[in-house]
């Protein structure tokens, strides 16, 4: 039978901080009472008197504590015997290795909680006996079904630039978590510096050569989950896409990290810079 073993009794310790509190303790009485103070007063007793008293009532307390602790475990014990044979040698086998702590008062809820049927002895709810799977999608027919967004912000922007959308997403195709961060670009990237400043504020004429969708993919993925990924986000907007596989240097040894570099690349993206081809997407 799991249990807790009690502390060895200790006598009553005498200490300055005690005296002191106990002081302040019939202080703050008389104060509270200012027109009484006096008689207040007479009805306290020394602070010797309260520490001799303490020691008393500590050896009292002490065992009444134990006795009850006691009276609680031949309570519990009692119950679990009158338990049949199959069901008292399983919550003995539940009762070494569930969470509670060791205390006859938990004890006596577990089987508390046995006896009106919230509990059940053979599964138990702190036993996790599900198995674990990740959520796949092998064959998805839409960017939605594979993927779902995890994150958007606003970045760039700025007195000669427009700030453009950043979404990022992640999925499982079947061979591990794949990241996907999506960013719009424009076709003519001095497009926006060329404009006038008034137009720069309005927005309105900044893009008319059009955009096109930046997808990077973090992760293991072969070619035709890439361009799977194509084509899903192609058929979700009606812009251009250009997919390429991102990798993140992973610091070793004091070396500095290396963020964002290409391994491969898809339709007019180069895969030494990561950078697209100077031709617009249009012509891809």
């Amino acid at each position: 039978m799991r249990f807790r073993p009690w502390p060895k009794p200790e006598p009553y310790r005498d200490t300055s901080r005690k005296r002191a509190a106990f002081k302040r303790k019939q202080r703050l009485e008389r104060e509270a009472l200012p027109l009484f103070a006096e008689m207040i007063a007479a009805g306290q007793h020394g602070v010797d008197e309260e520490m001799a008293r303490r020691h008393v009532w500590w050896d009292e307390r002490e065992h009444e504590q134990r006795a009850l602790r006691a009276a609680g475990w031949h309570k519990a014990r009692a119950r679990l015997f009158a338990l049949p044979d199959d069901l008292r040698n399983t919550v003995r086998k539940l009762w070494r290795g569930c969470p509670y702590p060791a205390d006859p008062a938990y004890l006596l809820d577990l089987l508390h909680q046995i006896a009106v049927g919230k509990v059940d002895p053979y599964r138990p709810p702190w036993v996790f006996d599900g198995k674990l799977t990740a959520r796949t999608t092998p064959n998805p027919k839409k960017f939605d079904d594979a993927f779902r967004q995890i994150g958007h912000r606003k970045i760039g922007g700025g007195p000669k630039t427009t700030p453009a959308d950043e979404f990022l997403f992640c999925g499982n195709l079947g061979n591990g978590i794949l990241f996907l961060r999506t960013r719009v670009r424009l076709n003519d990237p001095h497009e926006s510096y060329y404009t006038s400043s008034g137009h720069r504020l309005r927005d309105s004429h900044v893009g008319r050569a059009g955009h096109w969708i930046d997808l990077e993919v973090r992760g293991d993925c072969s070619d035709a989950e890439l361009e799977l990924i194509r084509r899903l986000a192609q058929d979700a907007d009606t812009r251009a896409v250009v997919v390429r596989r991102v990798k993140t240097m992973i610091p070793t040894n004091g070396e500095v990290a290396r963020h964002d570099e290409p391994s491969s690349s898809l339709h007019g993206v180069d895969p030494d810079g990561g950078e697209p081809a100077r031709h617009t997407p249009q012509s891809l």
